[in-house]
């Protein structure tokens, strides 16, 4: 009977009502962001009336968690930060010179006279100038410095290896210490860019560390990447260095052990100094603005305990002589010692303004970057770009959202409202778990909500067609709705695996934009399957038992399918499978011909989106840009029809620039003083830069992206279905694949990341309606054992096909209010869904069932019906 344990409803409107209570924050984000802000606030000891007015602005007793909005929808900068982990095997080994010095002096009657000798940067060379004949001696007191490594993959191993070359002794750091060192470099890099960053005081960074030696850094509501840099990009590497001389040619021989290094003060003035420096600011324990006795900016520091005292040391040894302050490669003073300095407190001057004492400051407090980085990825949202991206979203989200609605109601009536109304609570359930996990909404976020928009009705569809083919059967409107539920389950259940295998991959393989629409994709399957299975399936029975209906699905409603068909979709296979091979090789032939117009992301180089009152000049705009020789430039203008009258929009590529992995600073700067000459209002809306060594990587990561989905999706076919099967599917995939490529060749659409994150859901949507249509075929393999492979395909299309055109509709519906309404941004990313829905409906139709039928299929008929001998079998209710 048509029943559900009171248990079982009591969990699933539990599971509805925690998820809508955790999205609830997000209907009411400005007041809830704005209480949040003030707590934070008052928790680090902050007080006012106006910060606990604004905590009181929302309860305490109501969750407070909200999606987080990304840089495309808030505005704010994105780096790509590469650690240089080799400058510190560098450091590490100019750091031991003064050690082994000590230990050979000791030696100087054996060994005699020693000397440091240029090398390599990567090891130390000494040379023993009178007895070369001691080296294997003095090499094997030096191993007396080696200590273990400190790593769990580095047990038993030491951290340095001692070799002879000749007359010298030879050290370098073994790969266990390398391996080490990097792991420490990179976690001390990510942990004082996460304190810097805090110490301005911005909310929700995203700091995370990308790969060996990455780190990724977003900051919501800052002004530049270049603002970013300038908090993060200086490494702030503070040193005391003992002053060998004074010169003035910057090309003189410091001699082995020293290194000459510029005045920052004094021009044309540089400074020879010992290479290994008595003090660093790693024991600096607190750093502040200050002022000196002349009342200049300056900071005054103070040393921990170890740091003291060697400062008090040296201070007390070296009366009279001068002492140099080193901040990254540049000597800040050199004052003479006047007297014993105890204690390890001091001043650092120079010719500060308040603000540069004041940022020195933070910097030194947070501590030095333990190396230096390189950007090889930097992008910029303005935050009026972000408010368009989100209105347009919402607008967008709403028409698709009404489309949707209003399509399901009149296509299944009361039981289309049981949809919608499982709908509602999935988009809920979606923002739920997102406020819950703490994810960050990016553009490509809300495009995978709206296609969950459109695939969510696609479980609900497949049980809304069993039950109208049970209630054929002469079986009561319980036993239809029942057995519904029951047969459709299996291709639900294989449908959204398929799908969600390619959510995983995306998350797994992409980065930012595409790991949030991966996100968003893999939640709403969860959500819409817990919906429809449950959600839906208890709605039904409530009313069914409140109503008891004689029929059900029965009635007049809109229809895009006759309600029988019995059309042959195999009487012109060769037709169909030649037009698809037609339009292949015109396809490869325009990739080959013309290419992919390959967005930043795949070439390297930075794309500026420009917005003036005064309407675009391509030409004047690129006769501007001319003397700043900056190589390829390609200037295009953006129209859209929902730009308001004075926003004129230009999208500008400028090409990556030798021996540079971003475009710099300075020359985005240059580019933007020198178009407002031609447009005085004009504004860069977002600048986004791609090193060549990301853009690279990029291209190699993403075709492995789309081969690993297309092999997971055979593998997991093969296991539930047949080879046959699976060899079909695929063959769908890479057609669909192969034609939305094409497409974006003979059109010259950009091709950026977000297109490889739409041809994988084009991957899993395929899937979808082929994996649906193939559960059909093996039910009626075993049900019709006499029919011929031919006709039982027919059969199963035709039974299939008023939910296979239902779900390319609805997504359909969904994916062409985002098209029109979600704005220019996401535009090629859209076009890309929905050229994929029409080729996938087609391909699972023609091209995955010809291919099916030309391999033929072996039948075990040990395997018994779907429907025998359970409960469930297909008897009179």
């Amino acid at each position: 009977m048509l029943q559900i344990d009171l248990w079982k409803r009591i969990v699933i409107w539990g599971l509805v009502a925690l998820g809508l209570l955790l999205a609830l924050p997000n209907g009411f984000y400005s007041r809830v962001e704005t209480r949040n802000d003030a707590v934070a606030a008052l928790e680090v000891g902050q007080t006012g009336s106006e910060l606990e007015a604004q905590a009181a602005q929302w309860p305490s007793y109501l969750p407070s968690s909200l999606v987080n909005l990304g840089l495309d929808l808030r505005g704010g900068a994105h780096l790509l930060a590469e650690v240089r982990v080799e400058e510190v095997y560098q450091a590490r080994l100019e750091g031991m010179w003064p050690d082994v010095r000590d230990l050979l002096r000791q030696e100087r009657s054996r060994i005699g006279p020693i000397r440091l000798q240029p090398s390599d940067i990567d090891e130390l060379r000494v040379r023993l100038v009178e007895k070369p004949e001691e080296v294997a001696y003095a090499a094997s007191q030096v191993r007396g410095l080696a200590r273990p490594v400190t790593s769990l993959t580095g047990v038993a191993s030491n951290d340095i290896e001692i070799t002879t070359d000749g007359a010298d002794i030879v050290i370098r750091l073994s790969e266990a210490e390398k391996l080490a060192t990097d792991e420490r470099t990179v976690r001390q890099a990510l942990e004082i860019i996460r304190r810097r960053i805090d110490e301005v005081g911005t909310r929700e960074p995203t700091i995370q560390r990308q790969g060996a030696s990455r780190i990724l850094i977003q900051v919501p509501g800052i002004g530049s990447a270049a603002e970013l840099k300038e908090i993060i990009g200086t490494t702030a590497q503070l040193t005391f260095q003992p002053v060998v001389g004074r010169a003035s040619d910057p090309d003189q021989r410091p001699g082995a052990g020293n290194e000459i290094l510029p005045s920052i003060d004094e021009e044309g003035v540089y400074y020879i100094l010992e290479k290994a420096p008595v003090v660093t600011g790693e024991e600096l324990v607190d750093a502040q603005p200050d002022f000196n006795q002349n009342g200049q900016p300056a900071v005054s520091f103070r040393f921990n305990p170890t740091g003291a005292r060697k400062f008090g040391d040296y201070t007390a040894e070296n009366i009279g002589n001068p002492f140099a302050i080193v901040l990254d490669g540049e000597v800040i003073s050199a004052p003479v010692i006047q007297s014993h300095i105890p204690g390890g407190s001091g001043i650092i001057t120079g010719r500060f303004t308040v603000e540069e004492s004041t940022n020195l400051a933070v910097l030194l407090r947070a501590g030095a970057l333990p190396a230096g980085l390189d950007f090889l990825e930097e992008r910029t949202i303005g935050p009026e770009l972000g408010a368009d991206s989100i209105e347009a979203g919402k607008i967008a989200c709403i028409v698709a959202f009404a489309l949707v609605l209003v399509f399901m109601a009149l296509s299944y009536g009361t039981f289309g409202i049981f949809a919608n109304i499982a709908l509602i609570i999935n988009v809920g359930l979606i923002f739920g778990l997102l406020s819950m996990l703490g994810a960050t909404l990016t553009l490509p976020g809300i495009a995978g909500i709206v296609l969950t928009i459109g695939m969510a009705v696609d479980a609900n569809v497949l049980v809304f067609e069993r039950i109208r083919e049970e209630m054929k059967s002469s079986k009561g409107p319980a036993r239809a709705i029942e057995l519904g539920y029951e047969k459709a389950l299996s291709a639900i259940t294989d449908a959204n695996i398929t799908t969600f295998i390619t959510a995983v991959i995306l998350f797994a393989m992409g980065s930012g934009p595409v790991r949030g629409f991966a996100i968003t994709l893999g939640i709403g399957i969860i959500t819409s399957v817990f919906t429809a299975i449950f959600v839906t399936r208890l709605i039904a029975v409530i009313w069914f038992e409140r109503r008891r209906p004689k029929t059900v699905l029965q009635g007049k409603s809109l229809r895009l399918v006759p309600k029988e068909t019995k059309w042959d979709f195999f009487s012109r296979w060769r037709v169909s499978l030649g037009v698809s091979a037609l339009l292949i090789v015109v396809a490869l032939g325009s990739f080959t011909v013309q290419g992919l117009n390959f967005g930043i992301d795949f070439r390297g180089g930075t794309t500026i989106r420009t917005e003036s009152a005064q309407p675009v000049d391509i030409g004047q705009y690129r006769d501007a840009m001319q003397p700043l020789e900056l190589g390829d430039v390609t200037i295009t203008e953006v129209f859209d029809p929902t730009f308001d009258v004075d926003q004129n929009v230009a999208m500008i590529r400028i090409q990556a620039q030798d021996g540079e992995e971003a475009v710099s600073a300075d020359v985005t700067k240059d580019t933007l003083a020198a178009l407002q000459t031609v447009a005085p209002d004009l504004k860069f809306t977002s600048v986004e830069s791609v090193g060549p060594k990301v853009s690279g990587e990029l291209i190699t990561t993403a075709v492995i992206a789309v081969v690993l989905a297309i092999g997971a999706v055979l593998f997991y076919i093969w296991l539930r279905f047949e080879w046959q099967f699976a060899v079909g599917a695929v063959a769908a995939l890479i057609h669909d694949v192969v034609l939305t490529i094409g497409v974006f060749s003979a059109l010259q659409i950009q091709f950026d990341l977000a297109i490889i994150a739409a041809l994988l859901t084009i991957v899993g949507y395929s899937l979808n309606d082929t994996v649906v249509v193939f559960d059909r075929v093996r039910e009626n393999l075993r049900k019709y054992k006499q029919k011929a492979l031919s006709e039982v395909l027919n059969l199963s299309i035709n039974e299939t096909l008023s939910r296979t055109v239902m779900t390319s509709v609805t997504t359909l519906l969904a994916l062409l209010a985002l098209f029109v309404l979600g704005g220019d941004v996401i535009r090629g990313f859209v076009f890309a869904m929905i050229w994929g829905v029409i080729v996938g409906t087609y391909s699972s139709i023609f091209v995955a069932s010809s291919i099916l039928l030309w391999l033929g299929v072996k039948r075990d008929w040990s395997k018994p019906s779907n429907n025998a001998g359970n409960q469930f079998a297909n008897i009179d209710a």
